[in-house]
């Protein structure tokens, strides 16, 4: 696992974590008007994301992509966020949490399937072995046929929150995309309201009621969601979505910190069954790449390029077994050294090792511009 990977499955299992440790605050808001709530928690928090934001990606985008982040935000905030509340009205919360933990499974072959490639088993194996472990984790309450509907209602909102922003999360980024689809969230909230409450679709909270909003604006979505983008971003919606197991885990293990469950043995199975298919998943438990021999990963975000361990013009062959891997490895007749790396064409000379079917004069031509956009960026963890 590299240091891209690994920083991207650390901030996708923040993001998990965060949203997991936030049903104390939800079970506060009780008898809070649902839409009144959502939209204070999502227009604090594009407030929040707002100062030091350049906006001008926002002008490039054309009308098909906002109507992307305005059904991102239907479905997967908006949306997600009323159907479990009315799938909770006919089912045990348990219910709609087995359904969106299947979340893992539908990416893993939805994904791929969108653009044009076979789902990967490993990922599809791990998304298994994660909806079981939260299916452990929960149980399976009592319900009804409306109950399973509206479940299955957050089951979309849940793959939708992921799959819908994979077209847009490269031009926007993570951060602008977060504070975007929390300020259309906010207004789809007040319309909710006003169409379904009237007059009485926002109210004063309370003191216990302002500090839940709080927590739920600042810390689940201005860094979860932040999180949850910059781990899309580095390891692939499939590869994240599988850390969406560890919500019920961490739901589990904060109940007895607040008296509202226990942590048994069948917590701790389903626990063990959600790490074990997040690390098949991730490529934590796969075969070790060969330094030779680099797969293309078309899932990750940060386009690494394969390459072939061959020899071919403007390259070096692999080092010879009668020299040492360490030393020089001088070129035969028909080779010529390679004057620089290639570019991807989108900047990052960092992830292109070297391309097939180029011809040899094309090699080594590097995007001056890009390259120095990429410096100005850099990678500077939560912006």
């Amino acid at each position: 696992m590299n240091v891209a990977t690994l920083r991207g499955s650390l901030f996708a299992a923040l993001a998990c974590v965060l949203v997991g440790g936030s049903f104390t605050a939800n079970s506060v808001l009780g008898d809070y008007p649902y839409a009144g709530g959502q939209f204070l928690r999502y227009g604090a928090a594009c407030l929040l994301l707002l100062p030091g934001l350049r906006l001008a990606p926002l002008r490039r985008l054309v009308p098909r992509q906002w109507a992307r982040l305005a059904l991102l935000a239907a479905v997967g905030m908006v949306g997600f966020n009323l159907a479990v509340l009315a799938a909770e009205r006919s089912a045990e919360p348990a219910v709609p949490g087995v359904l969106v933990g299947c979340a893992p499974v539908v990416v893993a072959v939805l994904v791929p399937l969108l653009s044009g490639r076979r789902p990967r088993r490993a990922v599809l194996h791990g998304a298994s072995l994660v909806a079981v472990g939260a299916f452990t984790v929960q149980g399976w309450g009592h319900t009804d046929a409306a109950g399973i509907a509206f479940s299955v209602g957050a089951l979309a909102g849940e793959v939708g929150f992921a799959v819908l922003a994979v077209p847009v999360l490269r031009p926007l980024g993570p951060r602008l995309l977060s504070c975007t689809v929390c300020g259309i969230a906010a207004v789809e909230s007040a319309a909710v309201g006003l169409a379904v409450d009237g007059a009485s679709w926002l109210r004063v909270p309370d003191g216990a009621e302002a500090a839940a909003l709080a927590w739920q604006a600042a810390v689940v979505t201005v860094i979860g969601f932040v999180c949850w983008y910059k781990g899309m971003q580095r390891i692939g919606a499939e590869r994240a979505t599988l850390f969406s197991g560890l919500i019920p885990v961490a739901a589990a293990c904060t109940a007895p910190l607040v008296g509202s469950g226990t942590y048994g043995v069948a917590q701790g199975v389903g626990s063990a069954l959600v790490g074990a298919g997040v690390a098949l998943g991730s490529g934590a438990l796969g075969l070790r790449r060969s330094a030779a021999r680099v797969q293309h990963d078309a899932g990750d975000e940060r386009g690494v390029v394969a390459h072939r361990n061959v020899a071919a013009a403007g390259q070096p062959h692999e080092p010879r077994a009668r020299q040492d891997l360490l030393g020089a490895d001088p070129l035969t007749a028909h080779e010529q050294p390679v004057a620089g790396a290639p570019g991807d064409r989108h900047g990052d000379l960092g992830d292109v090792v070297t391309e097939e079917h180029v011809p040899a004069r094309l090699q080594g031509l590097a995007e001056p511009a890009r390259v120095a956009q990429r410096q100005r960026l850099g990678d500077h963890g939560l912006r």
